[in-house]
């Protein structure tokens, strides 16, 4: 049943699908639908406009209109099923043979980790050289300005925790995109970067994992991301030890050029 209430109202013309509106609204009523945040059902939204200040652009603002009525009921139903979707999501069937990355292990400080010495060095005030936000690939809409001509660095996320020098090494001058291999959506991944690559015009791509095998799946992610946008881009592909040394940095053959480590 419709009556005059008050109710969030997106700008498309503002919205650059950035998501920080998403985690805000409590009652899961906004989504991130081909590029734009959406108000994915009235009666889930309340019209309080908690989420309004979370949004860099302005895109968001209460109105009053004939809607939907807020339903509580709903809401609840809503985030129950979504709930339930992200428990199924993460559920991964266990191979017969096991999969390192499910071996536990205690890493514990050692002066004795092999390496180069400058590469683990860790200094107490270093500097975050992180230029974009989100982060994360499911996130970042293919519209996001700061992919526009960037030199990517495209990273598993438990990489991106045992890298102990990826702001310094790895991250400067690029912007960065993360996620799971394993437990996210692959086709949605690789829709994803397809997307990305026809629109953005993307410099040079930097593809960072993890040694454990589950973790290689990113690159196939990316390259068929690449075969899907039927284009071109300069690839390095660097793979991180669970120590946290860089055991392989390895150009793609047939590339026009690779992005160096200096």
């Amino acid at each position: 049943m419709k009556t005059m209430r008050k109710i969030i109202e997106i700008d498309d013309e503002l919205c650059d699908g950035c998501g920080q509106c998403v985690p805000s609204c409590a009652e899961g009523a906004i989504q991130i639908v081909d590029g734009k945040a959406r108000i994915i059902a009235e009666n889930l939204c309340d019209g309080l406009g908690a989420c309004m200040g979370e949004c860099p652009n302005g895109a968001l603002k209460i109105i009053e209109r004939d809607a939907n009525e807020f339903d509580e009921k709903a809401v609840e139903k809503h985030l129950a099923k979504t709930a339930e979707k992200n428990t199924e999501n993460a559920k991964e069937p266990v191979m017969a043979c096991g999969c390192a990355s499910q071996h536990i292990q205690t890493l514990y400080p050692s002066n004795t980790i092999q390496g180069n010495d400058d590469e683990l060095k860790i200094t107490a005030n270093q500097s975050s050289t992180l230029s974009n936000w989100p982060v994360q690939i499911r996130l970042i809409p293919p519209q996001a300005p700061f992919l526009k001509n960037a030199d990517l660095l495209i990273t598993a996320d438990c990489a991106a925790v045992a890298y102990p020098s990826l702001h310094s090494r790895l991250l400067p001058g690029k912007i960065v995109m993360m996620g799971c291999p394993k437990f996210d959506d692959a086709d949605e991944y690789i829709e994803k970067f397809k997307e990305i690559f026809i629109t953005a015009g993307i410099k040079s791509l930097t593809i960072v994992s993890m040694e454990v095998p589950c973790c290689s799946g990113l690159s196939g992610m990316v390259k068929k991301g690449l075969e899907a946008a039927k284009t071109d881009i300069p690839i390095t592909e660097i793979i991180i030890s669970a120590r946290g040394e860089i055991l392989s940095d390895t150009g793609i053959p047939n590339t026009p050029q690779t992005v160096q480590i200096v």
